[in-house]
């Protein structure tokens, strides 16, 4: 066992790391937690610079040689852990860096643009949405979390990795946006054409905003399309993962129609 006090300087380094946005793009690095995450960050190409295992907790192995595995007690891990039932995988990796430049698009792209996400867990699951619909990037706009936030990756069961994920401002998003020649649909509940009666088929990006305030007037104004998620409860707002999903499949659907 390499590590065995929780006094530790890397168990102490790594709490700081969960903590501390500050601390992690300071130093460029994020915490992966979890053997479904690990190895999607792995097979991205992406290099630990620690990776750490509680063999008391570990029931699945990862193909890494042992040599670079530091094992730690059950009672280290549990410290480090950010999760209710740690699978005795952790790994600390640096922070991928993507531009727009970077992305490569499909004949007929399919793009989400998430304005000012504020909760982790809706942020995951927009990126898990966009991993099962196999979108071509999603745009992280004037973001409210951190995107490399350790709860993030963990709602996004390791999406976050397989989705070419961009943080970007408004203004440039849409600058490139235009130079792809992409529509822009904008989600929002004061719009009069359903979503379901546009046509999806064509290069778009489906922008979403907060669920309290909604998207802001710069993408209102700049939107090509408005659509609506006809509602007939007494609540006049769906979760923002949720109405994401649902605009994202219709698109799907008509594609593969």
């Amino acid at each position: 066992m390499d590590i065995t006090s929780l006094q530790n300087t890397t168990v102490k380094y790594i709490v700081k790391l969960r903590e501390d946005k500050r601390q992690r793009q300071k130093d460029g690095v994020m915490l992966v937690e979890g053997y479904e995450e690990l190895t999607l960050a792995l097979s991205s190409g992406l290099k630990p610079q620690t990776l750490l295992s509680a063999p008391e907790l570990v029931s699945r192995s990862i193909d890494i040689p042992a040599a670079d595995v530091t094992t730690v007690s059950r009672a280290v891990f549990e410290k480090i852990s950010y999760r209710d039932n740690p699978d005795g995988w952790l790994g600390i990796f640096p922070i991928p860096k993507t531009e727009l430049a970077d992305l490569t698009l499909s004949p007929s792209p399919l793009v989400i643009v998430a304005e000012s996400v504020e909760k982790p867990g809706n942020l995951g699951a927009i990126l898990r949405t966009a991993d099962a619909a196999h979108v071509d990037a999603l745009l992280v706009c004037d973001a409210r979390v951190d995107l490399w936030n350790p709860n993030v990756i963990r709602a996004s069961r390791g999406a976050v990795f397989t989705v070419p994920t961009v943080e970007v401002e408004s203004p440039n998003a849409l600058a490139w946006l235009r130079s792809k020649k992409m529509r822009v649909l904008a989600a929002t509940p004061s719009a009069e054409v359903l979503y379901t009666d546009v046509d999806l088929k064509e290069p778009v990006a489906i922008a979403v905003g907060t669920e309290d305030e909604g998207l802001t007037d710069f993408w209102m104004q700049n939107a090509d399309l408005k659509v609506l998620i006809p509602m007939a409860g007494r609540v006049n707002s769906l979760n923002v993962s949720i109405a994401t999903a649902l605009i994202t499949y219709e698109s799907v659907r008509q594609r593969n129609k």
